[in-house]
């Protein structure tokens, strides 16, 4: 689509015209150069009465052609250069530049004039035709402005599949040669659509005066009958419907809103300049890839005959191509995230990625809304799901080796702060990393933080991506780690708490990390290769993984059976950030690696885990497929829910006896 200037625009006097205003003079025009310099001054200054004084025309049929011409090219400024000038006789030919400026954003038209002048009782003046405006316009020609516009592109999944669907959508418009008051019916067009008449008032001035001028799209759910009858009382209004690519099909904030220009006040909302009609991305990746997208329209300047017929083009500049974007998203797997979190009483989120390169698999959220965009700028605590952090930062600094006893006791004071595992349990036998993680033990990594320090706890977190540079397609947060130091903040790090802020996507690259071996940065779009990665210890990575199998095992049964082939590692935490529960999902099976977070109001969330029911819904999608809704299943039933009641809370396996000798399980 073609950019154009969102406001009304004047005529300027341009500093290009190499004219001068003193003219000696004996007779009016004592010269064939005096007359063409006077002429074209007044004329590039819009004082075109003046201008018609030069020429032997009617004045009235000159100046309202020179005006004629501004408003049918809808000119941003017009200059012109005096060139060669031939004499013969009583008859003369003068040349000159023109440079006409079609708006902040477009072409500017560059082309010779030529113009005859004659001598006579009045001295030189020039011989008046349409001619002089252009030397190919002809008798009862005009000028107008016309553009090829071209269909949005696609957004794609890693397989092709278009994310996008096309939506039937309301063109309201003009036909600006049936309209008796072309300022006035423009004016009321866009009081009734509520929007600012000027650009639209831009784009009909210049347009070919028979064609349809699509000026306000609007979905055709927010039009009823009376604005359509209201509209369609203008003289020359209509209303068309056309198919644009708009709606999201899935992973709607990530893909992105679409507005016409006019649609949401766009103007303001988005930087550049766009013609009135043009369909322009507000969020997502059709916001950051608009111009690839959209590609820009293919504009001509045309000569029309008496009924508005095209007679022939006087310039044209080829747009843009508009294109596709590909994206890493996988379509199925997506499918799986989405409807997994149709179960949550609240806000969630769910990252999947491949562990092997980083790429994003699946981006969801359970509003659905575009611009709910916290599955990747969300700040978060982990809670113990940062224990995979911490035994790395223990390995790596020696605080603790594979085979140590770190105790985890029902709790621990710590620079006069007492810290406690969730449920007020202990690990009374093999109190190792590994059981530690599988039973989220924050008293034994608290007990560690000390000897990590917070440096080498904040550097092995960036290792793992967290509060590391870099850069996706989309906004997103790569999260913090900022510990003050004492005993008391790094104990409270070690566990997710104090300090550590994290997104659904950061973490999904952690287990993606853990399940690689490497951590890799995300990617989004194709074709966008993010550089670098971080190679991870091998002997540290064995302890993490056995932990979160254990944890798999010892504490979510649900996810050992009916979820596809591999073994699923991961570990469930349930934290409070403010005034809301955070349930959090992390782990990976295969080389799909993903986070779920549930936003829970505490009242609700009694011993039930609402991201493991999440996951095992998640899982089972992707290797099962995401059943039809079932007839008298209402929106936001989801696996484990009763369909239609509000809030239910999910059916959930009481947690499984540890044959570990522990004193009491730690809760969620």
């Amino acid at each position: 689509m073609s950019p154009r200037p969102t406001g009304r625009r004047t005529a300027a006097v341009g500093s290009a015209l190499l004219l001068v205003a003193a003219l000696a003079a004996c007779t009016p025009h004592p010269s064939p150069e005096v007359a063409v310099r006077s002429f074209l001054l007044a004329w590039q200054g819009g004082d075109h009465a003046e201008a018609a004084r030069y020429t032997d025309g009617e004045p009235e049929d000159v100046e309202r052609a020179l005006t004629d011409m501004t408003e049918q090219l809808d000119l941003a400024s017009l200059r012109f250069g005096l060139g060669r000038i031939s004499r013969e006789g009583e008859d003369a030919t003068a040349e000159f530049s023109v440079h006409a400026d079609l708006g902040i954003g477009d072409p500017t038209w560059d082309y010779t004039g030529r113009m005859p002048l004659t001598w006579g009782p009045d001295g030189w003046k020039i011989t008046w035709s349409s001619g002089v405006l252009h030397p190919d316009l002809g008798v009862d020609e005009r000028l107008a402005v016309s553009y090829e516009t071209q269909e949005r592109g696609q957004i794609l999944d890693r397989e092709g599949e278009p994310l996008v669907t096309a939506d039937r959508v309301s063109a309201f418009g003009v036909v600006p040669a049936e309209m008796e008051d072309k300022e006035g019916g423009v004016t009321e067009l866009a009081e009734l659509l509520e929007e600012d008449p000027d650009p639209l008032l831009n784009r009909v001035r210049s347009a070919p005066p028979e064609q349809f001028q699509p000026l306000v799209l609007m979905r055709n759910s927010s039009v009823d009958d009376s604005l359509l009858s209201d509209v369609r009382a203008i003289s020359g209004a209509d209303v068309q419907e056309v198919e644009i690519n708009l709606t999201p099909a899935s992973a709607p904030f990530v893909v992105g809103e679409v507005a016409g220009t006019a649609e949401h006040r766009v103007s303001s909302r988005v930087p550049g300049t766009y013609q009135a009609g043009d369909t322009v991305g507000l969020s997502g990746l059709q916001n950051i890839y608009q111009h690839e997208l959209a590609g820009s329209a293919t504009t001509r300047v045309v000569t029309l005959d008496a009924d508005g017929e095209v007679t022939g083009t006087l310039e044209s500049w080829e747009g843009e191509q508009s294109g596709g974007i590909d994206t890493t998203l996988d379509a199925e797997v997506q499918r799986a995230a989405e409807n997994a979190l149709t179960g949550l009483p609240g806000n969630g989120y769910l990252v999947a990625v491949d562990s092997a390169g980083g790429e994003i698999l699946a981006a969801a959220n359970a509003s659905g809304n575009t611009g709910d965009d916290q599955a990747f700028t969300g700040s978060y605590k982990p809670g113990g799901t940062f224990g995979v952090v911490a035994t790395l930062a223990a390995l790596e600094t020696g605080a603790a080796t594979p085979d140590s006893e770190v105790p985890c006791g029902p709790s621990v004071e710590i620079g006069g702060q007492t810290f406690t595992n969730p449920s007020q349990g202990s690990l009374s036998f093999d109190p190792s990393l590994v059981r530690n993680i599988a039973f989220s033990c924050n008293v034994g990594f608290a007990s560690l933080g000390e000897a990590v320090g917070a440096e080498a706890l904040a550097a092995t977190a960036r290792e793992l991506g967290i509060g590391h540079d870099w850069q996706l397609a989309v906004p997103a947060s790569a999260g913090e780690v900022e510990v003050g130091g004492d005993e008391v903040e790094t104990a409270s790090a070690m566990i997710g708490e104090h300090g550590v802020r994290v997104s659904p996507l950061g973490m999904a690259l952690v287990a993606g990390a853990v399940a690689d071996g490497s951590w890799h940065p995300p990617q989004l779009v194709r074709g966008e290769t993010p550089a670098g990665g971080t190679a991870l210890d091998g002997a540290g990575l064995q302890v993490v993984r056995e932990g979160l199998r254990e944890a798999v095992v010892q504490r979510m049964p649900e996810l050992t059976v009916g979820v596809g082939e591999g073994e699923v590692h991961g570990q469930a935490v349930r934290t409070e950030q403010g005034e809301t529960s955070l349930h959090w999902f992390v782990g990976y099976q295969g080389t799909v690696a993903f986070a779920v977070l549930a936003e829970v109001d505490p009242a609700q969330t009694l011993w039930s885990q609402y991201a493991v029911a999440a996951a095992q819904s998640f899982l089972s999608g992707m290797a099962n497929g995401v059943p039809e809704p079932q007839a008298g299943t209402e929106p936001g039933a989801g696996p484990g829910m009763e369909p239609g009641i509000e809030g239910q809370t999910p059916v959930e396996e009481p947690l499984a006896e540890a044959d570990l000798n522990a004193t009491e399980e730690t809760g969620w």
